[in-house]
């Protein structure tokens, strides 16, 4: 695979009988996020989704970090890169469309912004030991957009997802652990062959019945859900162009820490 440019994918595939292992591949760079890189996922999740062939996947990374969440150059500001992705693929953060496969997500290291937000798009988080997280976007003059809002929420109940989204802290992967965001913590090194050990264990079952309890779990929040997503429109408005996320954006180039004056 190949971006539109002719770079090298950052996410790649593997398929492993019935479960198709998905990649995040930019250890380099902390495996942050590029807007080609988000075409790709969405691409990934869509193939999982649509082809009968595949019963789960299972989402990793290279290297020591998840994600170090996105390439903030690259989406905001003068620099900014714009990949169109097709109105039919479900994104990475599952805000347009669910997957109708299980999703364990194996994570390590960094696990930053979209980090968590991709996580809880999906269904199961096998963390390492070393896991750190943090929801910072408020730190960048921003705020979360792919989901977190609602799906931390939904997870960790409401105390504890504002704790997070208000502090912006960063906590561990036995923190993580105790508020639902993480369903098992292992040694490092051993995330991705415990993910793929249940997706296994999965798709050892009927794949009909997994598909559909999952639907019908979705079918609890859907509602919910939609009106959160349905909303997302008006964060953009108020928070993207804002004096504070240029300055959030500028302080992160600089490596300072940002001066917030709330406009």
């Amino acid at each position: 695979m190949s971006d539109q440019k002719g770079a090298p994918s950052r996410i790649r595939t593997e398929v492993h009988g019935r479960i198709l292992k998905i990649i995040i591949d930019n250890p380099a760079k902390k495996n942050s996020f590029t807007p080609a890189m988000m075409a790709e996922m969405s691409n990934a999740i869509t193939m999982l989704d649509s082809n009968d062939d595949y019963w789960a996947g299972v989402v990793c990374a290279e290297g020591a970090d998840f994600t170090s969440g996105l390439d903030m150059p690259k989406f905001f500001g003068p620099k900014a890169e714009r990949i169109d992705i097709s109105p039919s693929n479900i994104d990475a953060f599952a805000l347009k469309g669910r997957c109708r496969k299980p999703i364990v997500t194996a994570v390590q290291g960094i696990v930053y912004t979209i980090g968590i937000e991709m996580m809880l798009a999906g269904d199961i988080v096998i963390a390492a030991s070393d896991s750190r997280f943090c929801q910072m976007e408020a730190k960048r003059g921003i705020a979360p957009l792919g989901g977190a809002h609602f799906r931390f929420l939904t997870r960790a109940g409401w105390g504890d997802a504002m704790y997070h989204l208000f502090l912006c802290d960063e906590f561990d992967a036995k923190r993580a652990h105790a508020i639902g965001l993480v369903q098992e913590v292992v040694n490092p090194g051993s995330q991705i062959d415990r993910a793929m050990e249940l997706a296994q264990t999965i798709v050892k079952n009927a794949p009909l019945g997994i598909q559909v309890t999952k639907q019908a779990a979705l079918k609890y929040i859907q509602a919910a859900e939609r009106n959160a997503i349905d909303y997302i429109p008006k964060i953009k408005d108020r928070v993207l162009g804002s004096e504070d996320m240029m300055e959030g954006i500028q302080s992160f180039i600089e490596r300072r820490p940002a001066v917030f004056r709330g406009k």
